[in-house]
């Protein structure tokens, strides 16, 4: 995050009336998932945004729902809702709306609903932090409806479509007005997408697996927050849920996100954007966390997760939750490192650890781990160290020396970090078979410092045109 000490702006409202479409447009871009169904946003959504130019926490919160003893299966969404569900999406929101700095009640135009009604009476206590924004009223749509909210004892409200952006502009004004930026500081190193070729320091996590593994206990035990919410109802998370933390005078910045299911299991818009924000992550983040159940055997679908975060150089970490569940018979854990290797044959570089989100057992070598990862991911080797590592390797087992097979690795270089990347400059790429790569791979791995991440080796023509592994 850029800064800290942020003033804090809630989006509040009944399910459907356009908090997320309003959130995304106040961003700038599409963070939260929105569409036609109600309560799709449960877990409240944090952001740092820009509105008149200042700098705020924006905050997506669930939809207030009055009747919420009534459990009932919603088209197209990730999970159905439950009283227990609903119960937790709403004290949360009022939690975020307790310590806001503005809420923007956002109501739709037309006749208000008792959930409105309800609402409007619960933020009583807040009149003097509380902005009325009535939405959906584009091209003068239902504006003579909407100005009917002023009978609620409001002194102004503002007309605008979250949609379209009628009037938001000046609703952002309004917002900005009325907040104290005097306690802002600039959180040093600024923002930095994984893959950068410069690190601030922050670790960037994302906690990725199956539906139902821990992901959201876990991401709450590691910011000692609520922010996500926990329920045995898989596919409760939607959107990405981030995160701060500090661990031993380590910066921590974690997402927690999304189950991603196998793809003929996938249900509706709702889910499928879901689960492509998830995959997403991986893209921003420098170390994905995979959550397996302990008690389970490792799926399919474990494999296609752990291939796409080693698709895209990131390191990870397998984390074996619930073992806490488990039984105390000897060697139980190298067992499980056992069948774990056998399903992931070609990632044995990649820590295993058991852990438990619900009772904090395993979490600080977990968090240790990182740091190690983070170290190497962002390691650098002289390219005058990595060569005569590269002579001497080749020295220990030669290259093929048949008149189809022979080559000869002229030299190397590190070209990249997080991910890791090294270039052989060869004088026959297409004759270096994968067999010998993988022996200078492990040999990277082994001797020069790399030991718990992915490494990717590129292949060029020497003096010529350069071919990819």
């Amino acid at each position: 995050m850029k800064y800290r000490n942020l003033p804090v702006v809630a989006i509040a409202g009944r399910p459907n009336t356009g908090k997320s479409t309003l959130f995304n447009r106040l961003l700038r871009k599409r963070r939260a998932i929105t569409g036609p169904a109600a309560g799709l946003t449960r877990d409240p959504v944090f952001a740092q945004a820009e509105i008149c130019g200042k700098p705020v926490t924006l905050v997506d919160t669930g939809g207030f729902k009055l009747d919420r003893e009534r459990g009932a299966v919603q088209a197209n969404t990730m999970a159905q809702s439950s009283p227990e569900l609903d119960e937790l999406v709403v004290d949360r929101a009022l939690r975020i709306i307790e310590n806001a700095d503005i809420v923007v009640l956002l109501l739709e135009a037309g006749n208000l609903t008792g959930e409105d009604e309800e609402l409007i009476e619960t933020l009583r206590p807040v009149q003097n932090r509380l902005i009325v924004a009535v939405n959906k009223t584009e091209g003068g749509r239902k504006q003579a409806e909407a100005w009917n909210v002023l009978s609620y004892g409001f002194e102004m409200i503002h007309l605008i479509s979250a949609e379209h952006g009628d009037n938001v502009d000046e609703l952002a004004e309004a917002i900005a007005a009325r907040l104290d930026f005097s306690n802002i500081e600039i959180n040093g190193g600024g923002e930095n997408e994984g893959g950068e070729d410069e690190d601030d320091g922050v670790i960037r996590v994302t906690l990725t697996g199956k539906p139902n593994t821990g992901k959201s206990t876990l991401s709450n035990r590691l910011t000692a927050s609520a922010a996500s919410i926990v329920s045995p109802v898989p596919g409760t998370t939607r959107d990405v849920i981030e995160g701060e933390f500090v661990w031993k005078g380590r910066q921590f910045f974690i997402c927690d996100t999304a189950g991603i299911r196998r793809k003929p299991k996938i249900s509706g818009n709702i889910e499928y954007y879901s689960v492509n924000r998830a995959i997403k992550t991986m893209d921003e983040a420098e170390i994905v966390i995979i959550l397996l159940n302990a008690p389970e055997n490792v799926s399919d679908q474990d494999k296609k997760i752990a291939a796409l975060a080693c698709e895209r150089g990131r390191g990870v970490i397998f984390a074996l939750n619930k073992w806490d569940m488990m039984s105390d018979t000897p060697n139980m854990l190298n067992a499980a490192r056992d069948r774990f290797r056998y399903s992931f044959a070609k990632m044995s570089y990649a820590p295993l650890l058991p852990v438990s989100a619900l009772t904090g057992s395993g979490v600080d070598t977990l968090l240790s781990t990182c740091v190690k990862m983070k170290g190497q991911l962002w390691k650098q080797t002289p390219t005058a160290a990595f060569n005569a590592a590269l002579a001497e390797w080749q020295r220990r087992y030669p290259p093929p020396s048949g008149p189809l097979t022979r080559f000869k690795i002229k030299y190397g270089t590190q070209t990249g970090v997080n991910p890791v990347v090294f270039r052989l400059f060869v004088s026959r790429p297409e004759a270096c078979k994968e067999s010998y790569l993988s022996y200078i791979t492990r040999q990277i791995r082994e001797e020069l410092g790399y030991s718990l991440i992915p490494v990717k080796i590129e292949l060029a023509r020497s003096g010529r045109e350069e071919r990819k592994r």
